[in-house]
């Protein structure tokens, strides 16, 4: 029982620290009122630490991962399923939040913030599409509000580090070694995570009042009650459409190991020794396995898919705007898509996708903190989908490159 108790603490260490300077940071905040507002520069100086850092940060863990990629590999049938099928059902999570938070609109109660908020800049679509992805400056890539042009860069140094050959060993070995310094500058960052969101959230408690309890309160009911609908209704659907009937019954037979694995540690990666055994007994080709599972860990990420939404959708609420835009909606999904999958490439990439949402709809900094804290509250369920959706995709990559017998002659 105290191994047991001693190994829940170890795992959710960080969310149970965030979780009690958010607790403490909504007493004072309660108990000060805009009093509180002299905490602010404590959060202040955590989201300067962490804007500072991300830059560097996403540089060298994408470059330094594209670089080094065995090019001897070819990407094949067998991966192009996989990411299709991972991108595929991403994109499904995602309008079916999306469906939910227009079903069950968040409270839009704190209109009184416009003042100390910033305005949406409303742009044509080319324009919108230049601006993401692109600047006419090197200088700018070092912006935070150039995130989707940076990493398109460091995509495009990475594949040039690849194809540069012996000649650019070196370089490679300085980008590996700046990808494990900025992991650890990370985390010296996050230990002082829940002094800085403790006293953002006070300053919003304290300045908003407690109605913010309700955007909070009714984004979690959104998530938690659809995440569970997706995980039983929507895996369940992705099973039977891999195999039929039997598909359905060796899936969920099968899958209850890898889910109280997630729960309990967390981490899709430290599912992943779980979910190949999972796949194994659901009969799934050891050639597939090993590789959509593996893979999936860092880039399938169907419960983060569905929390970008929420987190976005939270935002407008709390900031009085409508979500339901045609091109708010449209943007959302193609960023939640990129996010779910660059996200598990970065230490904390959690952290990371929140400030590229931020400065991707030019919010205000003071909305980065409601993101934070939502990712932390949702943390739990969505590596649950994250990690268990990644057999069940495997089993549909099986039944699109094996054929629709896969299961019958597999058993």
């Amino acid at each position: 029982m105290n191994n047991q108790l001693s190994g829940f603490l170890k795992n959710y260490n960080s969310i149970l620290k965030l979780l009690l300077g958010i607790m403490v940071g909504t007493i004072l905040g309660l108990l000060l009122g805009k009093k509180v507002e002299a905490l602010k520069p404590l959060g202040d100086i955590f989201l300067n630490l962490l804007f500072t850092a991300v830059i560097p940060l996403i540089f060298f863990a994408i470059s330094s991962s594209v670089a080094n990629m065995d090019r001897d590999k070819k990407m094949g049938k067998i991966m192009f399923l996989t990411l299709l099928v991972f991108i595929g059902t991403v994109f499904i999570s995602a309008v079916l939040t999306v469906f939910a938070v227009w079903l069950f609109p968040l409270p839009q109660t704190i209109e009184s913030s416009a003042q100390v908020v910033e305005d949406i800049k409303t742009q044509s679509w080319g324009e919108q599409a230049t601006s993401l992805l692109t600047v006419n400056e090197f200088y700018e890539l070092l912006s935070r509000k150039s995130m989707l042009a940076f990493i398109i860069f460091s995509l495009l140094i990475g594949f040039a580090t690849s194809r540069s050959g012996e000649p650019a060993e070196p370089f490679k070995k300085f980008l590996l070694a700046g990808d494990e310094v900025m992991k650890q500058l990370l985390i010296l960052i996050m230990k002082i995570a829940p002094i800085g969101l403790g006293a953002y959230f006070a300053y919003q408690i304290g300045v908003f009042g407690p109605q913010l309890f309700g955007t909070y309160g009714h984004s979690m009911a959104i998530y938690y009650g659809l995440s569970l609908f997706y995980f039983i209704v929507f895996f369940s659907l992705f099973a039977f459409i891999a195999a039929g009937i039997p598909g359905l019954k060796i899936y969920w037979k099968n899958n209850m190991v890898p889910s109280f694995t997630a729960l309990s540690t967390c981490s899709s990666i430290a599912t992943i020794p779980a979910n190949l055994t999972a796949a194994r007994a659901m009969k799934i080709p050891d050639h597939i396995a090993n590789l959509a599972i593996p893979l999936g860990a860092p880039l399938h990420k169907d419960g983060s898919s569905i929390s970008a939404i929420i987190k976005i959708a939270a935002v407008f609420a709390i900031m009085g705007k409508d979500f339901m835009n045609p091109e708010t909606i449209i943007i959302a999904l193609g960023l939640t898509v990129i996010l779910s999958t660059v996200e598990g490439g970065i230490p904390n990439g959690g952290y990371i996708a929140e400030i590229m949402i931020m400065t991707v709809y030019n919010f205000p900094v003071e909305m980065l903190p409601v993101v934070m804290i939502i990712g932390t509250l949702v943390d739990p369920m969505a590596t649950l989908l994250n990690a268990t959706g990644d057999t069940v995709s495997a089993m549909l990559v099986t039944r699109f490159s094996e054929g629709k017998d896969w299961l019958k002659n597999a058993i």
